[in-house]
């Protein structure tokens, strides 16, 4: 049976994420980074997250079409922000690109997905939540500019499994990546798996927490998430609803040629 995480108080994560290259935040705890007083000037505090509100929105993921393994499993949206201090915004719809380096199966092809809902943009908490992880982000870089792209996802079980991270274990070509759990339904497996980039220490353990969230310093380590089945009893609603969040210094990622960012 998968370990539960181990998890990292709000006012340890720093030391954490130098220490190890990645923490696990519970849900109340990546609520008090969201709301520091540092983040935001007095008349913008936040009176409390209210993510839970969102989680219907994962309900209306349309298909993944570019999985290369000709599986159905995946639903995802994707949308691409700046964010800078407490400063968030949006910019126009574009694709999203990995280099094969980082993903072998999906790699160096250019993946248009359908936009975030507007619902979700529209809600000042939304940009809180990315500013707030632009400050987890400095906290490895530096202060700078982050090239943010979010990614709604849902796995299902329709065809008996569905696989989370069908490329396995890899980088994400940024700086900062967290993995937000959303919820889980009826499903058994997703076992989160998170290994040294320089060699064969890892940890593994199983996110169960809605709003709780790995956080993971890419440019040290590796990470993957194991294929889940539809529990018994649980029929074809079985599901793991995921919020992918990916800070990068530079720009965002794009094919070779002219900068992009």
């Amino acid at each position: 049976m998968s370990p539960p995480p181990p998890l990292t108080a709000a006012a340890d994560l720093a030391s954490q994420l130098a220490a190890t290259g990645w923490a696990v935040l519970a849900a109340a705890a990546l609520r008090a980074v969201a709301s520091q007083q540092a983040l935001w000037p007095a008349s913008e505090m936040p009176l409390g997250p209210h993510w839970p509100s969102w989680t219907p929105l994962w309900d209306d993921l349309p298909p993944d079409r570019h999985l290369r393994d000709g599986g159905r499993y995946r639903r995802r949206r994707h949308g691409s922000f700046v964010v800078e201090g407490s400063e968030c915004h949006a910019v126009p719809h574009r694709a999203h690109w990995q280099p094969v380096e980082c993903n072998a199966l999906h790699g160096g092809i250019e993946r248009w997905f359908e936009p975030l809902p507007s619902a979700l943009l529209a809600d000042a908490e939304w940009r809180r939540l990315l500013v707030a992880g632009g400050a987890i982000a400095s906290m490895l870089r530096g202060p700078q500019r982050w090239f943010v792209e979010a990614h709604m996802f849902r796995i299902d079980t329709a065809g008996g499994i569905g696989r989370p991270t069908p490329e396995g274990a890899h980088r994400d070509g940024v700086d900062l990546v967290a993995v937000i759990l959303v919820g889980r339904h009826g499903v058994k497996g997703g076992e989160t798996r998170v290994f040294d980039a320089r060699g064969p220490q890892g940890v593994r353990f199983t996110l169960h927490e809605p709003w709780s969230v790995l956080l993971i310093d890419d440019e040290r380590v590796i990470h993957e998430t194991t294929p889940i089945q539809p529990a018994e009893g649980a029929g074809d609603e079985a599901h793991r609803d995921t919020l992918v969040l990916t800070y990068r210094r530079g720009g965002f990622q794009g094919p070779p040629g002219p900068a992009t960012g």
